[in-house]
């Protein structure tokens, strides 16, 4: 997979996301892609959330890997 699937990929991947986020009052933004780690950052009501961090293994980690499945690390830029 070259590097602009993998951003396509990601992108895809935050595009099915994003409402769930929305719907809450967050979204995210894609920030970076260095070979199997992609960092992005919550925004909105995601950024005091206590429940952020669950969010982004259990929500966006597992939908990223779903459409890019060798990605190992999803960070949320603090």
């Amino acid at each position: 997979m070259t590097v602009e699937d993998t951003r396509l990929n990601v992108e895809k991947a935050l595009e099915e996301i994003r409402p769930f986020l929305q719907s809450d009052g967050g979204d995210i933004s894609l920030i970076s892609i260095e070979n199997t780690k992609v960092t992005v950052q919550l925004e909105g009501a995601c950024v005091g959330c206590s429940v952020n961090q669950m969010t982004l293994k259990s929500g966006v980690e597992m939908t990223i890997k779903k459409y890019a499945p060798h990605i190992e690390d999803v960070v949320n830029l603090s």
